[in-house]
């Protein structure tokens, strides 16, 4: 997969996230006109948030006050909360709406402290290169659909290069390819390689 494709990926995983930030901050304005109350409570948690932040980095509060702003803050969530569901607004109304809730649309996600690819990401790209392979029929192409009546029981040595007919090569084939799949995670088994002049099927 080319650096191309991914980072073309990561702009519109950047581009989603924006669109749902927005999204966010449209319903937020809207529910700040019908409940302003809303509006003062997430004033006064930002302000206590940055209030408990200077006071730790300047050290100029003890844990008493610090375990007072804390209390503040909890206090005014719940009271948020009790606002939300008294308006039949779910308790998530008033965060972004993300598509993937594991990586939260950034397409990356922390693990044993290392930034990894979350599984939608790892999707997408599997969706690309599966399509670029004209492997997406494969709901109609496969072996459930096998029709091996259109393959000829007339053994021709001189045509074929083969002493079998040509349904029962393609029976060998079909079986052998069965088999690899069934032994597809066996380190120790064989691959296939299909092999032939271009537009044979």
């Amino acid at each position: 997969m080319s650096n191309e494709i991914l980072n073309s990926l990561l702009k519109e995983y950047q581009q989603k996230r924006l669109n749902k930030e927005l999204d966010l901050d449209r319903r937020k304005q809207n529910l700040y006109k019908l409940i302003p109350r809303l509006e003062e409570i997430d004033t006064e948690l930002n302000n206590f948030a940055i209030s408990t932040a200077k006071n730790i980095l300047n050290n100029s509060s003890n844990s008493s006050d610090i375990e007072n702003l804390k209390q503040k803050m909890s206090d005014l969530k719940k009271e948020k909360e009790l606002i939300l569901l008294k308006n039949n607004y779910n308790l998530d109304y008033l965060k972004p709406f993300f598509e993937c809730k594991i990586c939260n649309d950034t397409g990356f996600v922390l693990e044993n402290n290392k930034n990894i690819m979350c599984n939608c990401l790892k999707q997408k790209l599997l969706d690309i290169s599966f399509n670029k392979s004209n492997m997406y029929n494969l709901k109609k192409e496969n072996f459930t659909n096998f029709n091996e009546f259109i393959f000829s029981d007339d053994v021709d040595l001189s045509k074929y290069k083969f002493n079998i007919s040509p349904r029962k090569n393609i029976l060998n084939i079909k079986n052998k390819c069965l088999e690899f799949i069934n032994n597809f995670e066996n380190s120790d088994y064989k691959n296939l390689l299909f092999i032939g002049s271009t537009g044979l099927r």
